[in-house]
């Protein structure tokens, strides 16, 4: 059987609506005691996924976003399960599985786009390539998770949170430049269906992958690696999650 075909609740509110009723009940209700978060790093230390636009290694945008989103997670009462913080796992299959038990998992990452869509430029005495076509922060969840309804309405919750503090949604994965189109799950909140993620479909939580911005687009990655802004958006992250566990 599909995942969500019995899933007969996910239809009956749109995410958008799901999420902004989560965000009215975070603002009554501080935290989500109880509740346990898996945070999970993208990458590894070895494997270190994109190379921003001035030579970044993804997993250290990774590391130190998931590191303040913890500490907003715990500010809110939420127990934080940390998941490959020191780059060490290799395998995605044990990260699932090492957040066992827990009541929500999260995949912190950073975005890139295919090498058919990018420039070349000198930094610092070095070549290294950008985009300036795109931006923004996108989530995505999988059909085959075996809790799709609340993965779409933690997604949308944390989206639309960020989107009122008013970070920029990523509009380009529907219709890339080039690349493989995602389907829309709630399209104004940034929310995407990524369905062969192992991250996302070897769990038994709800899961979610972030996408926090466009590390090769060279206005964006300056704004991600500013303390600021990362800490205001693990602020809105960590709402998002808590208005969704709340409504659960």
């Amino acid at each position: 059987m599909h995942p969500h075909g019995s899933n007969t609740d996910e239809h009956r509110h749109s995410p958008a609506a799901i999420a902004a009723v989560s965000i009215v009940l975070a603002a009554a209700t501080p935290g989500v005691e109880a509740s346990e978060v898996a945070v999970d790093v993208g990458h590894t230390l070895g494997a270190y996924g994109a190379t921003s636009a001035r030579g970044g290694r993804e997993f250290d945008f990774n590391a130190v976003l998931a590191r303040r989103l913890s500490g907003q997670l715990e500010a809110r009462t939420l127990a934080v399960r940390p998941i490959n913080f020191d780059g060490e796992i290799e395998s995605l299959a044990a990260r699932p599985q090492q957040a066992a038990g827990a009541d929500f998992f999260i995949a912190i990452h950073h975005d890139s786009v295919p090498a058919d869509l990018l420039h070349e430029w000198n930094w610092q005495g070095a070549t290294q390539t950008y985009t300036d076509d795109y931006s923004g922060f996108a989530l995505f969840v999988s059909h085959e998770n075996r809790n799709l309804t609340t993965s779409l309405r933690c997604a949308s919750a944390i989206g639309a949170r960020l989107r009122r503090m008013g970070f920029v949604a990523a509009r380009h994965h529907a219709n890339p430049g080039s690349g493989t189109p995602r389907e829309v799950a709630d399209a104004s909140n940034a929310v995407y269906y990524y369905d062969r993620l192992v991250v996302l479909y070897r769990t038994t939580l709800p899961a979610v992958l972030f996408e926090a911005g466009v590390i090769k687009n060279r206005d964006e990655e300056l704004a991600l690696l500013d303390p600021q802004r990362q800490t205001l958006m693990a602020d809105g992250i960590a709402t998002g999650i808590a208005a969704c566990l709340y409504a659960r």
